[in-house]
């Protein structure tokens, strides 16, 4: 397919992106609206249907950034030029598109939703669907050979999926998003089954997947890589021995980032990529440099502080926070350690927190900077509930973090998680803002 640039001329309904940022969550009347009808439409306009470069959608409950950042930084070892949309963002909306390693500029964006809102015509969409529409439309004018697109929720009416995807990943199956995508593993692995594409690879990731998604494969016809089945790891420290079915064991190293969760991550990453080697060859020296490199912020980071660890993830369900437990009783037992949190309200709150009550001595509360926050006086009662020792109440997490940082001493540490909503401000308060992302 011919590539080329949206001939539509730009709208100029703002000068600067707060503004159109703004703008886009008041533009649909519906925060959270599932639907492929819309999203479908405004691609037609922008001819880009069928975008002209690999595409592979990334779904699942917990682990979606953490692929994406490997296999962006696998490609980009291997020499192709790659995309990159996920969501939501630390500390700026840039990060949620990239290309070659760069977050978008304001101006790039202004760019694009312009486009957009003049090839839209009446078409409303939501502030995640302009958000994908705008990746979408980037990555074509970028030319990118192939872009990784992260599932925002669910997946079979989410966004993303109004693209045929050449591959798909579904990294694994949790309890999340109830209220949208159901009560059970099976009724979530329905959804999640829905990016699938027949007679293309989905791998998954999940060691014990719901019928559900395993029924689908069937269904859909899809090409299923199973863990377990079709390949398989073991790690050691920082070492990864990786085995697809028939073939000799391969030794790659483990992500440097975050924790030890990763090499798994790891695993299902090799797999789609070596699934996708007829399209996109990948050597071993550029797998192993990729993985390397791979890095994404907010997963298990670690920074010192005046002699206090700060351990910061954006763990925001049950079994993101079991993984994050698992990794505080691998590091050295701290002198004291207390803790910053908040989420949204309709996490399950009281099985995430109650995973650390035992562990933490403090605990500092505070709202997230979203309509869908957990006020800091409900986060207290059910820190009361589970007999958490002490807590105080906050009304920023900026103060919830400075109010951690007077109370701890060097040997102590504070964790601070709950949302990519509390991660991102503690980080900038802390002095830990990270500036505009470059792998280089």
């Amino acid at each position: 397919m011919t590539r080329k640039r949206s001939t539509l001329a730009p709208s100029g309904r703002f000068s600067t992106l707060d503004e159109w940022l703004a703008w886009l969550e008041t533009l649909h009347p519906k925060k959270i609206d599932f639907s492929l009808d819309r999203v479908r439409s405004v691609l037609a306009s922008l001819e880009l249907n069928e975008p002209p470069y690999r595409v592979i959608t990334v779904g699942g409950t917990n682990g979606k950034g953490s692929c994406i950042a490997i296999m962006e930084s696998i490609y980009r070892s291997a020499g192709y030029s790659v995309g990159a949309f996920t969501s939501p963002h630390l500390w700026r909306f840039n990060e949620r598109l990239r290309f070659d390693g760069r977050e978008a500029t304001d101006a790039e964006l202004i760019e694009l939703f312009e486009i957009i809102d003049a090839g839209r015509g009446s078409v409303s969409l939501s502030y995640f669907e302009f958000s994908a529409v705008a990746a979408i439309v980037l990555f074509a004018r970028e030319q990118v050979d192939v872009a990784l697109l992260e599932v925002g929720m669910g997946g079979r009416l989410d966004a993303v999926n109004a693209i045929d995807a050449d591959a798909a990943l579904i990294v694994n199956i949790d309890i999340d998003h109830r209220e949208w995508l159901g009560e059970d593993r099976d009724s979530i692995g329905f959804e999640k089954a829905g990016i699938m594409r027949a007679g293309r690879p989905v791998i998954i990731g999940d060691a014990n997947p719901p019928a559900s998604l395993l029924s689908a494969i069937d269904e859909k016809r899809a090409n299923g890589i199973l863990y377990g089945r079709d390949f398989d790891y073991l790690s050691s420290g920082r070492a990864l021995s990786w085995v697809r079915a028939g073939r000799p064991p391969v030794e790659l190293p483990a992500p440097r980032f975050g924790g030890t969760i990763q090499a798994a991550n790891a695993a299902v990453c090799a797999a789609t990529v070596d699934e996708l080697q007829a399209v996109l060859p990948v050597g071993h020296e550029a797998l192993v440099e990729g993985l390397r490199r791979a890095s994404a912020p907010g997963r298990s980071q670690r920074h010192a502080i005046d002699g206090v660890e700060w351990i910061f993830d954006v763990a925001h369900n049950p079994a993101a926070a079991a993984c994050l437990r698992r990794e505080l009783d691998c590091l050295p037992r701290a002198g004291h350690t207390v803790a910053v949190f908040s989420a949204m309200r309709d996490k399950d709150i009281v099985s995430v927190l109650g995973q650390f009550t035992a562990e933490v001595e403090q605990w500092f509360v505070a709202p997230v900077d979203s309509e869908r926050t957990a006020t800091p006086e409900s986060l207290r009662d059910v820190l009361h509930s589970l007999g958490a020792r002490s807590t105080e109440a906050h009304g920023e997490i900026a103060a919830a973090c400075l109010a951690a940082r007077a109370c701890v001493q060097p040997g102590d540490r504070v964790l601070v998680f709950g949302s990519f909503y509390t991660v991102g401000p503690a980080m900038a308060a802390l002095g830990l803002y990270c500036a505009a992302r470059s792998n280089g």
